[in-house]
């Protein structure tokens, strides 16, 4: 299904929510960029290119894509080092515009925190940020298998105890937004990668929702259109 270009109002009703972190609510481009054109050039790669399959994954599942013949396990090794790198700068995090208000907005509703990053560097950046941390969480330690496999999804709905229909997913990348589909969830896309991934919905930002709660517990978030 297309993704809504959001020229009405679209309302999505869920019992819980799960939010990807990095490019979601925490615009972190600048640090991922720095790091992994680092490492596509140390590796004899296009760093466009590279660019292409980084967002979304855990590290060592971007090597294997990039680099497909090369053992796991070295995978494995370089991806801490390079979480050890990502987690010490912190260099121009910011949160995505409306993040703030958006986490205000759903404090004390069943969501949870479904991230490609480890809880370092998920406490890193969301502290830079300046954003709340989530009482759920799953990080990379968390699952056997990267996005874009449902496993961190499907998590993140049964910590909530929650059925993974009754819930929305906010992604940005394709990895991200192609485990909420695969979990059985819908899925908000937030920003310009989102837009060519059929989302459910798409918006710039995170300025465009607008979050309601009926008294039954039912969360409504609202997709305002664009102006």
């Amino acid at each position: 299904m297309p993704a809504s270009t959001t020229t009405a109002p679209v309302a999505l009703t869920a019992k819980a929510l799960l939010l990807d972190m990095d490019g979601t609510i925490v615009n972190s481009d600048a640090v991922v960029e720095r790091c992994w054109r680092d490492w596509a050039l140390s590796h004899g790669l296009d760093p466009q290119e590279a660019m292409k399959v980084v967002h979304g994954r855990q590290g060592y599942a971007t090597m294997a894509v990039l680099l497909p013949d090369r053992p796991m396990e070295v995978n494995h090794a370089e991806n801490a080092v390079m979480l050890a790198r990502e987690t010490a700068d912190t260099d121009g995090v910011i949160p995505v515009a409306g993040a703030p208000e958006f986490m205000a907005a759903i404090d004390g509703l069943p969501h949870a925190l479904v991230t490609s990053a480890d809880a370092a560097l998920a406490t890193a950046r969301m502290t830079a940020a300046a954003l709340p941390m989530p009482d759920v969480r799953v990080t990379a330690e968390s699952v056997q298998a990267s996005k874009p496999d449902p496993e961190g999804f499907l998590m993140g709905a049964a910590a909530l105890g929650v059925d993974p229909a009754d819930c929305i997913v906010f992604e940005d990348s394709a990895a991200g937004i192609t485990a909420g589909r695969a979990a059985g969830m819908r899925v908000i896309g937030v920003g310009p990668r989102a837009a060519a991934h059929a989302p459910t919905a798409h918006v710039p930002d995170l300025t465009s929702l607008q979050v309601t709660t009926a008294p039954n517990g039912a969360i409504t978030i609202t997709v305002k259109p664009a102006e």
